[in-house]
């Protein structure tokens, strides 16, 4: 049960938060579900807060942690630790964290004149890095939004180099929070990688398990792609799902209404201080002066609002009559208005924020197909999507021109999924770089455990099943030299043939088998 009263949306501000860093159901006229009903009255109850309960796939008691809150047990699986929030020693991470939502919110705009080269060879993903008190500065640019690795010089598959494919910010933006959204009448986040997960299989130019070995017919690929894929995003379900109804965190709709409508928080000095409002980012996030609502000023249409705090943001769906034909655009809002880029008949999903279940889905899914095919890499070296120029969108219209979404690696489909929730207002990067954790961590247990069922050697590099690679199989290779007519456990690659690309695979993987 929510400690917060319901978010009256159509008025400014928060004055319902008894809690603004805990989960707060929405008030509205209806809300449209997953699969497309209206369900009349309001919003639904915050959905699958007892996944934790829910019998894993290849996840272990050891992975779980049985917790309390309010004389209740919560089976919590690979538990990320406490949530920042206004409350605790982690405000200022709650304050960044979200004010980064806030300014992304501002990049939704077609006519801003920003543009950006989204092709593999200009940003990549970025890795996560080893110690996850370095997760945001590595991922984000600040307020500024995501940070991407610097692009590939030549697809590594066919060797030649990318095209550029230089885009208008506003609608990459806009493109990807739809593309990712899965919410009504869609596949679902997970579902969206099954979808990502047959366009891999239909152009694969080999079906190798793990890269290595015979093909295998087409039916016992899918059934092995199925069940592990199936496997590892029901643990990545379970997982964020156990997190989310423990530590029952606020959305950013909750916590920036709240925190804008009590000031700002950066300058003791200044107009409209207090510890718990929207930290200053100069021509983001701002206090509205008699000065700035001047007239030719930048906040003079919220003349009338002095003291209080406003931000360069998506206007919302005010601003929008008919989203076949409309925009809204961005400008100068009053923050405590602040609208997610969503469908104003769903606003904000019914469960809590922390952590990302799209961040934990994608990272465990993109690590997965690298796995189950040997090669970080989209077949042929790129994945492509198109959006088409003012057919794609569904909350406004666009795009303003078609954009075609590129991936070199899965792992750059994953990174854009987990940013498309940030720019659609769902989340704060203190949501997204966890999850992806807990994602990275599912997918070699759902691997190796789908792997046990099928009865595939876990180590195929041993060729005499001793449990290690060493001299015994590198003589067995070098007796099995040359053509293999009907396959010979030494060919790894299941090209009919041992040669060197086999003995450099067995080479690889010298010593213990895992």
């Amino acid at each position: 049960m929510p400690i917060n009263d319901p978010l009256i949306v159509d008025l400014p501000g928060n004055p319902w938060a008894i809690n603004p860093s805990r989960y707060q159901p929405l008030a509205l006229d209806f809300f449209v579900d997953q699969n497309g009903n209206p369900i009349p009255g309001g919003f639904p109850p915050f959905l699958s807060p007892e996944w934790g309960f829910v019998t894993p796939f290849a996840l272990t008691p050891a992975d779980r942690t049985v917790k309390q809150r309010a004389g209740y047990n919560w089976n919590v699986y690979l538990d990320p630790g406490p949530v920042p929030a206004l409350d605790n020693a982690m405000i200022a991470t709650f304050q960044q964290s979200h004010a980064v939502t806030l300014t992304l919110s501002g990049q939704l705009d077609p006519a801003d004149g920003v543009m950006i080269d989204i092709s593999p060879g200009a940003i990549t993903a970025k890795a996560l890095p080893t110690d996850p008190a370095d997760d945001f500065a590595t991922l984000y640019d600040g307020y500024l939004g995501p940070k991407w690795g610097p692009g590939l010089p030549l697809n590594p598959v066919t060797g030649s180099a990318y095209a550029p494919n230089v885009v208008k910010r506003g609608d990459f933006s806009r493109v990807l929070a739809e593309f990712w959204a899965d919410g009504p009448s869609s596949e679902t986040p997970p579902g969206h990688w099954f979808k990502i997960s047959n366009e891999v299989t239909d152009n694969l130019a080999h079906k190798r398990w793990g890269g290595v070995g015979p093909d295998l017919d087409a039916l016992e690929w899918d059934v092995r792609l199925y069940l592990t894929l199936g496997g590892a995003l029901h643990d990545t379900a379970i997982s964020i799902w156990s997190v989310k109804g423990y530590h029952d965190a606020a959305r950013p709709v909750t916590a920036l209404r709240y925190m804008a409508m009590k000031g700002q928080s950066s300058n003791p000095a200044g107009p409209s201080y207090h510890p718990h409002g929207l930290p200053l980012v100069p021509g983001m996030i701002e206090v509205i002066t008699a000065q700035t609502t001047a007239p030719g000023q930048r906040h003079e249409e919220l003349a009338g609002y002095e003291g209080k705090m406003a931000a360069l943001a998506w206007q919302g769906p005010d601003y929008i009559t008919n989203p076949a034909t409309d925009v809204a655009g961005c400008a100068w809002v009053l923050a405590q208005s602040w609208w997610p880029y969503q469908r104003p008949t769903f606003v904000t999903p019914p469960f809590g924020g922390y952590v990302s279940g799209h961040s934990g889905y994608s990272r465990c899914a993109a690590d997965l197909l690298e796995a189950i095919t040997g090669s970080p890499y989209f077949p042929g070296g790129m994945g492509v999507f198109n959006a088409v120029q003012n057919q794609y969108l569904v909350f406004e219209d666009g795009p303003s021109q078609t954009v075609q979404l590129q991936w070199a690696t899965f792992q750059d489909a994953a990174a854009q999924s987990a940013y498309s929730r940030v720019w659609g207002g769902i989340h704060p990067p203190m949501d997204d770089c966890p999850a992806r954790r807990i994602g990275r961590a599912i997918a070699p247990k759902a691997f190796a455990r789908a792997e046990q069922i099928f009865g595939v050697p876990t180590c195929p590099c041993d060729l005499d099943g001793n449990g290690s690679v060493d001299g015994a199989d590198l003589g067995i290779m070098l007796g099995s030299w040359g053509p293999c007519a009907g396959g010979c456990s030494a060919d790894l690659n299941g090209d009919g043939d041992v040669s060197g690309n086999d003995l450099g695979s067995l080479l690889a993987g010298w010593g213990p088998c895992p």
